[in-house]
């Protein structure tokens, strides 16, 4: 997750929580390109039907940190139902996100943009069998750790759990999942159907944002242009890619964001359904740090269980054999030893993929 309190919740009020038990800018926006030596992926842009107007809605929202207020529901859906339809224009499309960006998203207005998404999106075609389905957003890769994302997966695909990564296929100065993916010999969906085919055949996928949610896509890719993040990157990281509800994992860096999804899960059950496994995030991913247990909850029908509880780092603790780097040809050839069990798989990643398949079994 982002660094700093995430700008789409850092001024949320959720209504109440859970206590756990035990537009366009088609010339400025480059179309977002895949793993190495793919061709481009085609990004949706149909020609706006009318353009959207604004100006009463920025009117609201920007105001400042202290003087903006929250739109409705209906208010908010219909706005970023037009932002993702290329109906705003570029200059109201810019103030909108940059307000948001300073006021911080409630959560009625995230469950409504996240609704919009949704709504914008083809759900997919899970396999039956005794899991359900299980998403994990990856959209910041490694830094100074490994990126141990891709054996997650895999881990759970092996144990008969359909796992879907998504996320971005590269970013300068990181190590994204879909690099090691293609260093493992998966290759990013080019296509819908190819997602689900990945699925059905290997158990696990991964999947580009911008095959997954063009038009979310082309919403993130305007980091590029305004030089900030904006509500679509939190968006994305929740995100319900199934047509029967699958199990997401949701990760935060600060505990203001874990309150504020908490809420949002609460109180919204349609952004809520098929439960989410929530816990503090490693450099902005959902894999287990393998330096320290964190605690996972699970959010599902209202209810929070605390499934796993934080423990203390020990100085005295046994060093962890990890990947000797985290360039994505290094940390490939580490995971397809540790799947040979020629390397341990690290306590905590080998209980998060116990935790995940529990909860993912059908009933």
């Amino acid at each position: 997750m982002l660094e700093t309190v995430p700008d789409a919740v850092q001024n949320a009020a959720p209504d109440g929580g859970w206590a756990c038990a035990s537009n366009a800018l088609p010339n400025a926006i480059p179309n977002a390109m895949p793993a190495s030596g793919q061709d481009p992926l085609p990004v949706t842009n149909t020609a706006p039907a009318a353009p959207f107007k604004c100006a009463a809605f920025i009117k609201e929202i920007g105001r400042g940190a202290h003087g903006a207020r929250a739109l409705s529901h209906d208010e908010t859906f219909a706005l970023y139902q037009a932002m993702l339809d290329a109906r705003v224009t570029d200059l109201e499309l810019g103030a909108v996100l940059l307000a948001y960006r300073i006021k911080g998203e409630s959560p009625d207005e995230l469950a409504a943009m996240l609704e919009a998404a949704h709504a914008s999106m083809e759900p997919l075609s899970t396999p039956a069998g005794a899991y359900r389905a299980v998403s994990i957003p990856s959209y910041n890769g490694a830094r100074k750790q490994p990126n141990l994302v891709p054996l997650l997966a895999l881990l759970l695909a092996r144990d008969g759990v359909p796992t879907l990564v998504h996320g971005v296929t590269s970013d300068p100065g990181r190590v994204t999942s879909a690099e090691i993916f293609t260093e493992l010999g998966i290759a990013a969906a080019r296509h819908h159907a190819d997602i689900e085919t990945s699925l059905a055949t290997r158990g696990v996928a991964f999947a580009p944002i911008e095959v997954l949610a063009p038009r979310v896509a082309r919403l993130l890719a305007l980091r590029r242009v305004l030089g900030v993040r904006n509500s679509t990157h939190t968006l994305v990281k929740i995100l319900q890619p199934f047509a029967e509800p699958g199990v997401r994992l949701v990760n935060y860096t600060h505990p203001p964001y874990r309150e504020s999804l908490s809420g949002l899960f609460s109180a919204f059950p349609s952004a809520g359904a098929g439960g989410a496994l929530l816990a503090r995030g490693t450099e902005g991913e959902a894999v287990a740090d393998t330096r320290r247990q964190v605690q996972v909850d699970w959010l599902h029908n209202g209810v929070c269980e605390t499934l796993i509880d934080a423990q203390r780092s020990s100085p005295d603790r046994p060093g962890i054999a990890l990947p000797e780097g985290k360039d994505a040809a290094t940390t490939a050839r580490w995971i397809e030893a540790a799947l040979a069990g020629d390397v341990p798989v690290p306590d905590a990643i080998q209980r998060q993929v116990e935790v995940i398949a529990r909860v993912a079994r059908r009933a």
